[in-house]
């Protein structure tokens, strides 16, 4: 294996510091010049469910916090649907309880070039799709193709700088990059590395959200827009001897307080996003389990600095100057007192945030976990000196969500003493994401679940021309540091430049991190199996009913 093999690996797993960090062994401790306090309690994963301990068959019903958006993978950029890719939408590689990258259509970690720009990356044999075609090398092309070619994709910058997909035989891809790049293998463990059918792609075009078909222990069933969306067993899948349930039900049930009531009545048998309101009373009942772990994501303001005719067109200016002048973003974060918010809003359960990247990471630093302390005064003086007369409002999208309209009141309440006055805009899930993408907003709360490369929770988002880059921000001196961290094969480098990479963004300011959420999830202990890793999803395919 090359030295940048070694190094996409350590990038990949990110965590060969991290494993304690992220497992059971002990909780979590803040890095140097963090103003992140300890995890008050050890992360519970959850464990596989034993054959002898289920039984066959049965229906899975899980109450999840938010409507998933597109089940195309090329498309698709929420939390919910990863919930649903999982059980039907396998990838070439994936992440372990331990935020370890291991392969799963895939057969190794890749084999690397000593120039870095080939990647070659072998693949399952006698595997097939849930229409029954087969799974190969060239169906791996294609869809990475699709990825990088499809104009609305999300993958497209994920993938970074690859030239060309080869399939030199049906068990061998080849990815040839026009500079080496670090992060790869962190995205094929995510959407980017799930494979469909090319007959149904070719079939459905875009589309393929209507009836995906991917290698998975289910497949797609039916959806029921606002309500629910439903898979059963996938005779096809190469593993089906591993698969105890016939199939899985996600029910769309926004209110906390009714997932729980669902959980407790036995309507539903998983609850995602459990409140921290409930998190305690949870616990206290003996027919049920919470898991509880550290996310690798975050929870933040994005601020329209760019995005005028929508996600994928070039910025331009806004006349607003919460938009054109960074000392009024600037100002902004010093009005927000982040321990306070979530002291007040989610009992201290989350962690403060002031950057993309955790604490527990090995690519953190102290310049990656420097953070604009909470000072109302200095923000209203640098409102005074942009000339924006005080109260300034801006109007905020938020989910209509009751955990996050509460965030959002807390934050509104509090900003006020720094001069801002918040207009908050409740939006359907779903619909946020559409507007967000058009750019139909001033300020929107919305967080990332996180992924173990930083490259994936930073370029996305700020990066010019970014596949996620709502914000329409673009920054050339930030864009140099990320794109050298891309190619980067030394960790210590690269820890060096996401340095200074948060520093520029914490300058520009066109998104501003506010804490890092925990990922809770009930579960009734009729049902072995279910597990949620550091990635925040939730992990059900082989899960069973106990007998």
């Amino acid at each position: 294996m090359t030295n940048l093999s070694r190094a996409i690996g350590r990038a990949a797993i990110g965590a060969v510091g991290v494993v304690c960090a992220l497992t059971a062994c002990s909780p979590v401790d803040p890095a140097p010049g963090s103003d992140e306090k300890p995890a008050q309690t050890q992360n519970s994963f959850g464990t596989p469910a034993n054959a002898d301990e289920v039984k066959q068959g049965g229906k899975l019903t899980v109450a999840l916090s938010a409507e998933p958006d597109r089940l195309d993978p090329s498309l698709s950029r929420s939390l919910y649907s990863r919930y649903v890719f999982q059980a039907m939408c396998e990838k070439l590689y994936d992440v372990n309880e331990k935020a370890e990258v291991v392969p799963q259509l895939a057969t190794a970690l890749p084999t690397i070039s000593a120039d870095g720009r080939t990647v070659t990356i072998p693949v399952r044999q006698g595997v097939k799709f849930a229409d029954g075609t087969d799974f190969n090398a060239a169906a791996v092309k294609t869809t990475l193709e699709r990825h990088l070619t499809l104009p609305e994709s999300a993958r497209k910058s994920e993938l970074g700088p690859v030239d060309t997909v080869e399939a030199t035989d049906p068990q061998t891809v080849v990815v040839k990059l026009k500079t080496p790049f670090a992060p790869l293998v962190g995205a094929l463990a995510d959407r980017a590395g799930m494979i469909m059918s090319p007959t149904a792609l070719q079939s459905l075009g875009t589309n393929f959200a209507s009836a995906p078909v991917c290698v998975g222990p289910f497949k797609f069933s039916k959806r029921v827009p606002q309500s629910s969306i439903d898979v059963v067993r996938d005779s096809n899948y190469y593993a089906a001897d591993k698969v105890h349930l016939d199939g899985i039900s996600w029910r769309i049930l926004t209110d906390a307080s009714i997932r729980s009531a669902n959980l407790r009545a036995g309507d539903a048998e998983i609850a995602d996003s459990v409140s921290t309101q409930d998190v305690e009373s949870l616990r206290k009942e003996s027919s049920l389990t919470v898991l509880q772990s550290q996310s690798l994501g975050y929870q933040g303001i994005t601020i329209n600095v760019g995005n005028v005719d929508g996600l994928g067109t070039p910025p331009k200016p806004i006349d607003r100057p919460i938009a054109k002048q960074k000392e009024v973003r600037q100002a902004f974060e010093y009005a927000i007192d982040r321990k306070a918010l979530v002291d007040a809003v989610f009992n201290g359960i989350p962690s403060p945030a002031c950057g993309p990247i955790s604490p527990a990471s090995v690519f953190s630093s102290e310049a990656a976990q420097k953070c604009r302390e909470h000072d109302p005064a200095k923000a209203k003086q640098l409102l005074e000196a942009a000339g924006v007369p005080t109260p300034y409002t801006v109007k905020m999208l938020a989910s209509n969500t009751p955990d996050t309209l509460r965030l959002a009141q807390a934050l509104q309440s509090m900003v006020k003493e720094g001069g801002f006055n918040i207009e908050i805009v409740p939006v359907e899930y779903s619909s946020l994401l559409d507007e967000q993408d058009r750019g139909n907003f001033e300020i929107l709360q919305l967080g990332w679940s996180g992924r173990i490369d930083p490259d994936a929770n930073i370029v996305n988002f700020v990066g010019t021309g970014g596949s996620q880059n709502v914000a329409g921000t673009s920054n050339p001196a930030l864009d140099t540091v990320l794109g050298k961290a891309r190619q980067s094969t030394s960790l210590d480098e690269r820890r060096q430049l996401y340095g200074e990479a948060v520093t520029l963004l914490q300058e520009d300011n066109p998104l501003v991190y506010l804490y890092r959420q925990a990922n809770l999830t009930a579960f009734s202990n009729k049902v072995k199996g279910v597990q949620v890793f550091p990635d925040g999803v939730i992990r059900a395919a082989f899960a069973g009913f106990a007998k």
